[in-house]
């Protein structure tokens, strides 16, 4: 259902996310989740890294009920991992020490349907940009694909999409752990643990995989 105060043009927008900023630094002085801000001005010391999608949806700090300075987040669509992702997670855990890396994938992922939908359609094209994160999420979306039309029968796309955010999930955690020697060096000595998870947009529960 299309939202009724949703802004029309971009500088309505920018008008509301400069009054929500003025409301926030009149906030700062009786709102308890930002006490720390001021000790947090020249440092930080995040408890996990979230790597995490760009959906809208899903607000990590919200989701995990963490504060100012608490989580160390990197959103991308379709929470893949490129290099600046790695990087990311490589700065975070050697800068602040921190001991715990998230993989946080979620329930109706437009990236992974993105993925799926080209799999399926293959006439589907994308601008250049999004086809590289599409490609990043193709090797997990493919095999399930192959395997569940394996027996002829045509693929359930919901089906799909559903398995293929778990997989591309896992393959994230496996591209952290395996795709960068320091991460790797962490993971391998028990210094880093690097997990899993699924945010269920509709019930708000998340579910933290298996390896």
């Amino acid at each position: 259902m299309p939202n009724a105060n949703r802004p029309k043009t971009g500088a309505e927008a920018l008008a509301l996310l400069k009054e929500g900023n003025a409301r926030y630094v009149d906030s700062l002085t009786s709102d308890p989740s930002t006490q720390r801000r001021p000790e947090l001005v020249r440092d930080q010391d995040p408890l996990a890294i979230i790597l995490g999608c760009s959906d809208a949806r899903v607000p990590v700090e919200i989701v995990f009920d963490q504060g100012l300075g608490d989580l160390f987040v990197i959103r991308v669509a379709g929470n893949i991992v490129a290099p600046s992702q790695i990087g990311s997670v490589e700065f975070a855990a050697d800068k602040f020490d921190t001991k715990l890396v998230v993989v946080l994938g979620h329930s109706n992922c437009g990236a992974v349907s993105a993925c799926v939908d080209a799999l399926i359609n293959p006439e589907q094209n994308y601008s250049p940009n999004l086809q590289s994160i599409v490609d990043r999420i193709r090797p997990c979306v493919y095999n399930l694909h192959e395997l569940a039309t394996a027996n002829g029968q045509d693929a359930d796309a919901e089906e799909l999409i559903d398995r293929s955010i778990r997989a591309n999930v896992r393959m994230s955690v496996s591209q952290l752990k395996h795709g960068s020697r320091a991460l790797e060096d962490l993971s391998s000595s028990g210094q880093l643990l690097i997990v899993g998870a699924e945010y269920n947009i509709d019930t708000g529960k998340v579910r933290f995989l298996d390896s």
